[in-house]
């Protein structure tokens, strides 16, 4: 099938690729939309592996004040160059960051941050409010607990069906660039 300048747009409407990748993908999928979508994701989180050591020193600082001005969240997110910080698209994923933050309340950006200590602390507590549980089930809610403390791998408050980590990793495919939660921050009156 031969592949259309209309067919092209598509695709670039759908991933923000380039118009040669999106040819290309296209040409290579033989025309079909939904493969070559498949396509340039695969390839996109191919590129983002490739550059998950490189240093994330510019970005942005925003903030969330949800209605009331009673809650609210500062998030820092990085990326590798300002052109990238400076999209209207890394923007608006900050600030679906600093919403995140404020309504699940995490305490740590990614699980390496949950100190060996705390780690057996909320075991103990888990072995104590469970007695005589398994240790696949003591996991199980240990796995639990992580995913309501640790940003990252929290169910997206827009869509439950994907993580924080997903969201995060698919755009740095789109823009072509490593994008990083440094820190965050959240404040709600009276605590």
């Amino acid at each position: 099938m031969a592949v259309t300048t209309e067919m092209v747009k598509e695709l670039r409407a759908r991933t923000g690729a380039g118009i040669m990748d999106c040819r290309r993908a296209l040409e290579e999928a033989g025309g079909n939309l939904d493969a070559a979508t498949g396509l340039l994701r695969a390839k996109g989180l191919a590129a983002v592996a490739k550059r998950a050591g490189r240093t994330t020193s510019e970005g942005v600082i925003e903030t969330y004040v949800h209605a009331g001005s009673r809650l609210g969240a500062m998030v820092e997110l990085n990326c590798e160059t300002d052109f990238v910080a400076r999209t209207e698209e890394f923007r608006a994923m900050a600030r679906e960051l600093a919403m995140q933050v404020a309504a699940a309340a995490p305490r740590f950006v990614s699980k390496d941050e949950v100190t060996p200590d705390l780690m057996a602390e909320r075991r103990a507590a888990i072995a104590i409010e469970s007695p005589g549980a398994s240790d696949g089930d003591l996991e199980r809610r240990l796995g639990q607990w992580l995913e309501e403390v640790v940003l990252l791998d929290q169910p997206y408050i827009r869509d439950a069906g994907r993580r924080v980590r997903e969201l995060i990793t698919d755009a740095a495919a789109r823009v072509g660039e490593h994008i990083a939660v440094r820190r965050f921050a959240r404040f709600k009156l009276g605590e």
